[in-house]
């Protein structure tokens, strides 16, 4: 038996997280059978787990969007056993048994092999989150934003994507501003490289559709009146790149950014990536992110203690990033 957190559906349509096993036979298939030392808790997840959303397609279901490990098996040329690998998405925790499970098993083109900088906890720090944070870095630095263009606001600063976005933009030598609605973190937001602090409650209502313009790029993961007002403020050939819909699935925003300043707005998919897209950005990550930094950002808790780590998350208790310790 594999020990794993299940989620299961009542007779009431409700869901329940409860701890419990998988049969080796139960795991879907794939070339290439992990180990499964670490996984994470992302936004997806907490919604997962607390039935907030309607994440998981088909119960019971293990959760988890992503997992670190080291392989046990592999028919796949590109793995062998021992190797450290991490996974992110392809449908984990929604559609097939995900990473909140001691062993996976999964297709050996949706692994990335696990950078020698990083441990597996490590990678777990970094999770969907960052490595979302990584990707939209990269897509904004394709469309031409640089240190040299100005300021550049992050979203839901005091989350995982936010969080790893501050550092990554602060090491890359960018003027990263945090917007929360946390004021009492600006000490936490400041220490990862936030060079000034912006309240939630200047962006989450409706606004103009043209603000002066502030800021040369963005990272959101709110959407909603959020994202409506970060494009309206944003400079001319500047771009903005979403990740995330914390605030809201809707955009109640308008053209005039994007015809009378030529603003981009990019939308970031971090589930089905490429993999050559997924290989860069674990690069970068090993190559960009200080793991000092990353520590002070993080805290690890048990697979027994996740669900209650979910509710935390979902109520604006949780800063950073949280790793799920398999075996605890």
């Amino acid at each position: 038996m594999i020990r794993a957190l299940i989620v299961d559906r009542g007779a009431d349509g409700g869901t329940a997280a409860r701890p419990g096993g998988i049969e080796e036979s139960d795991l879907p298939e794939g070339d290439v059978t992990v180990e499964v030392s670490h996984s994470t808790l992302n936004y997806k997840d907490a919604l997962a787990l607390t039935g907030k959303a309607p994440i998981i397609r088909s119960f019971p279901l293990v959760p988890g969007i992503d997992f670190a490990g080291t392989v046990r098996t592999s028919a796949h040329d590109g793995f062998k056993p021992g190797d450290a690998v991490v996974l992110n998405g392809w449908g984990l925790g929604e559609t097939r048994h995900g990473g909140y499970a001691a062993v996976a098993r999964v297709p050996g083109g949706w692994l990335v092999r696990l950078p020698e900088a990083f441990t597996p906890e490590q990678a777990m720090a970094i999770g969907t989150a960052g490595y979302t944070a990584m990707l939209c870095l990269l897509r904004l630095e394709e469309l031409g934003l640089t240190p040299a263009a100005g300021p550049v606001l992050v979203t839901g600063a005091t989350g995982g994507v936010g969080s790893v976005a501050l550092m990554l933009l602060a090491k890359r030598g960018f003027e990263p501003h945090a917007l929360t609605g946390r004021p009492q973190e600006e000490p936490y937001l400041r220490d990862l490289g936030a060079a000034g602090i912006v309240p939630r409650g200047e962006y989450d209502v409706p606004g103009k559709p043209l603000a002066k313009e502030r800021w040369a790029g963005g990272i959101d993961a709110v959407g909603s009146h959020v994202l409506a007002n970060l494009l309206a403020a944003t400079k001319r050939g500047g771009a903005v790149a979403a990740c995330g819909l914390a605030g809201g699935m809707n955009l109640p925003a308008n053209v005039a950014p994007f015809i009378l300043r030529g603003v981009t707005l990019a939308g970031i998919d971090s589930v089905y990536a490429p993999l050559e897209r997924r290989q860069e950005a674990w690069r970068r990550l090993a190559r960009d992110l200080d793991p000092t930094k990353l520590a002070a950002a993080t805290r690890t808790v048990g697979l027994s203690e996740v669900e209650g780590a979910a509710r935390d998350l979902l109520e604006g208790r949780v800063r950073g990033r949280v790793v799920v310790d398999i075996a605890g």
